[in-house]
């Protein structure tokens, strides 16, 4: 039986959550031709299926297979079709990579610490988020994207949806979290706080759960708004702060350490402090990644790194790349998510993190720094350099 057979019939039951296959190789400008696709399992009349999202254009077209059929018609669109498909259980993360050639690459990884969330069998859903579209959120009202009467402001939707897409990831380490005690939480970067209210409202209010959370950024203006919207919401326990995560010794226990769209090699000092705090949950979404990009040399690449643009992108990539690599190798299991939809910002890699303490040798980030000829600020900082 050939890998990607033997991974799709593993991957079609019950406790899939999804598959997604994407990367056409001939995307024609013809109708009819779908640029990806989604599958998920559904219950109908008391039957398991597998509903088949194609993406054509921007219409959603669906088909019912059984599992039989889904395992060969994804094989086949995988061979004939497409480059990449993501796979998303209850039990295992997969990646499959067809070439040109057609060889296939398998890479599976079980999940170390299951994630709790169930499997919505039902055949014709709706879009359920955590945060319900008419309910009333303060945060959301005086942040400007809920009216007074709970719609969504018009333009502000695709924050609505980021803010839930955020919770979801909050959602899923949620029995990590301890729950006899306060739990303790900082948010380097947090900007306007949209996110850091969100998760402190689905903590705290929704989820009933003693917290301590820490806004940090360097906006001073900013920071004195967030305070005074958490007087105002009589959030006691939510704190903003002027200062810089380099720079930041506040604490020596932390739980969960969020960062996201800390500039550059911010986010270096905010996982390595999250590192040495052995904090159990770490969500980052990286922004402006241009450490790598001024140090990065490969002959191998050469014909894709002369072009400033892909130079950009690559880096940005391999310098996310060298961070999993880097809190897998420190305790950490560690999945690169996306965070939203590409149409929405280029910006969409969630590093996801979770305390082990099973360390990995350090043989991935060191062969892909050496590779590269690229040395970042967390290697340095793990190793003593920047102390």
């Amino acid at each position: 039986m050939d890998e990607l057979k033997k991974l799709l019939q593993e991957s079609l039951d019950g406790n899939l959550y999804q598959i997604t296959i994407s990367g056409r190789r001939s995307l024609s400008s013809k109708s009819g031709v779908a640029a990806k696709k989604q599958i998920r399992p559904v219950m109908v009349k008391g039957q398991l299926l597998f509903q088949v999202s194609s993406y054509v254009g921007k219409q959603i077209f669906h088909q019912n297979l059984t599992a039989a059929e889904a395992v060969d018609r994804l094989r086949e669109d995988m061979l004939k079709d497409f480059k990449q498909m993501q796979i998303d259980t209850k039990h295992f993360a997969a990646t499959a990579l067809v070439s040109k050639k057609g060889k296939v690459t398998v890479k599976k990884k079980m999940h170390v610490q299951a994630v709790h969330k169930e499997v919505d069998l039902s055949h014709n859903r709706a879009r359920k988020y955590i945060l319900e579209e008419g309910r009333i959120v303060p945060f959301l009202v005086d942040l400007g994207v809920q009216t007074k009467e709970g719609k969504i402001v018009s333009g502000r939707y695709d924050k609505f949806r980021q803010i839930n897409r955020f919770l979801e990831f909050i959602a899923d380490v949620l029995p990590i979290l301890p729950k006899d005690r306060t739990v303790h939480i900082i948010d380097f970067g947090c900007g306007k706080s949209y996110l850091t209210f969100a998760m402190y409202y689905y903590l705290h209010e929704l989820q009933g759960l003693a917290l301590e959370v820490t806004g940090l950024d360097l906006k001073a203006d900013v920071i004195e708004n967030c305070n005074a919207l958490a007087q105002k919401y009589g959030y006691e326990n939510l704190h903003f702060l002027h200062g810089d995560i380099a720079d930041y010794t506040g604490t020596d226990r932390v739980d969960m350490v969020v960062t996201l769209h800390a500039c550059d090699t911010a986010t270096d000092y905010a996982l390595y402090k999250a590192i040495k705090w052995n904090a159990a949950v770490i969500l980052s979404v990286p922004c402006c990644q241009h450490e790598v990009n001024g140090q990065i040399e490969c002959e191998a690449l050469e014909g894709a790194l002369r072009y400033g643009l892909l130079r950009e992108r690559l880096s940005a990539l391999f310098t996310d790349a060298l961070r999993a690599d880097l809190l897998e190798e420190n305790g950490y299991d560690t999945q690169v998510l996306e965070f939203i939809d590409m149409e929405h910002t280029p910006k969409n890699i969630l590093l996801r993190a979770v305390k082990t303490d099973r360390k990995k040798n350090a043989q991935l980030s060191q062969r892909l720094s050496e590779t590269l000829h690229v040395h970042t600020t967390l290697q340095r900082l793990l190793e003593g350099e920047l102390d």
